[in-house]
């Protein structure tokens, strides 16, 4: 059996290096190679400078009480997580060791065939199959989730160069997007509470909450997933669309046969509904992302490819407001 992955042990780390942080939050992240020959990654949580903790309001690193819960113990033989143990340390803040996954990571470059994504799409459906019908809450609620982009939310955040880039692209949303439809996702990008109530009504499970490439990898066993620290309930769809809206343009697929794809491998779980509300939630969260490269990316290839899109994805919302949805 292999030693139990503790303080101790991390101290008796032959080398180690920094991987600066995760890419998003300033979560601090270090590679260790253990004295038993082991690699693992070590994420520190720290609510003075990761930007996610403090835009949803986690004060200790809410994966870390995900973890010691219990939460994840129950995920099908599809889907694992990389944990292999997680404590608070003296000044209260959440310490995460996970196994060193590699290359199995994705990244926001790696181009994922209609099979991998297949595989993708499988494992989400096995997890929220798991879970379904959840209704004890996890540490952090749906509304905070779908709301974290929301501008007066993180406008006390302006100066950090994620924010500064979010108010701007929703600024420039206004101006990309002016035809009513529009209009109405950007007053839900500015209150989502009705798009939250309309949530709350569907079929709930347990949500990852911020799928996309980067906090994945694929295995042998199928999915795993990282970086739980956003987790909520809430209907499946949310996940699905989150991972279409952020990671599209990695896949060899269409949107339209992305979500093919998505119908068929949900099976008889699929809700149509659900589907919809889960491309709007998309939307309101990164529709200022969509905005400010069709403005501001230097690559016109780029800004043509989200103009196309951001069609698309104007298109599906006004499904959900014909429908009466939100």
């Amino acid at each position: 059996m292999a030693a139990l992955i503790d303080r101790a042990v991390l101290d008796s780390a032959t080398s180690h290096g920094d991987l600066g942080e995760d890419g998003r939050s300033g979560a601090a992240l270090r590679r260790l190679t253990l004295a038993d020959g082991r690699r693992v990654v070590v994420k520190r949580y720290d609510p003075g400078t990761d930007l996610v903790m403090q835009m949803i309001g986690d004060d200790h690193g809410r994966e870390v009480e995900l973890y010691l819960d219990g939460v994840l113990d129950d995920l099908p033989p599809t889907v694992r997580h990389p944990i292999l143990n997680a404590w608070y340390d003296d000044e209260g803040n959440g310490v995460v060791v996970m196994r060193d996954l590699g290359d199995a990571v994705l990244t926001w470059d790696r181009l994922l065939c209609p099979t991998q994504v297949r595989v993708v799409l499988g494992g989400l459906a096995d997890l929220h199959d798991a879970f379904r019908d959840r209704t004890a809450p996890t540490p952090t609620a749906l509304g905070t989730v779908v709301s974290i982009f929301e501008p007066d939310r993180i406008r006390r955040f302006a100066g950090n160069g994620l924010v500064d880039a979010a108010l701007r692209g929703w600024e420039h949303f206004a101006e990309v997007a002016p035809g009513e439809v529009g209009q109405r996702v950007l007053a839900l990008a500015h209150d989502g509470s009705s798009l939250v109530r309309a949530m709350e009504t569907r079929r709930q499970t347990l949500l990852h909450g911020d799928v996309a490439t980067v906090n994945l990898a694929l295995e042998s066993h199928g999915l795993t997933l990282f970086d739980w620290g956003v987790a909520t309930v809430g209907p499946a769809e949310l996940d699905v669309g989150r991972l279409l809206v952020g990671c599209a343009h990695v896949f060899d697929l269409s949107f339209d046969e992305f979500l093919a794809l998505q119908r068929d491998v949900a099976g008889a779980a699929h809700d149509e509904a659900s589907l919809e509300l889960g491309l709007l939630a998309g939307l309101t969260w990164l529709g200022w992302n969509k905005a400010l490269d069709m403005v501001e990316h230097p690559d016109e290839g780029v800004r043509a490819r989200e103009r196309a899109g951001l069609d698309w994805w104007l298109a599906q919302a006004g499904r959900a407001f014909e429908r009466g949805l939100v």
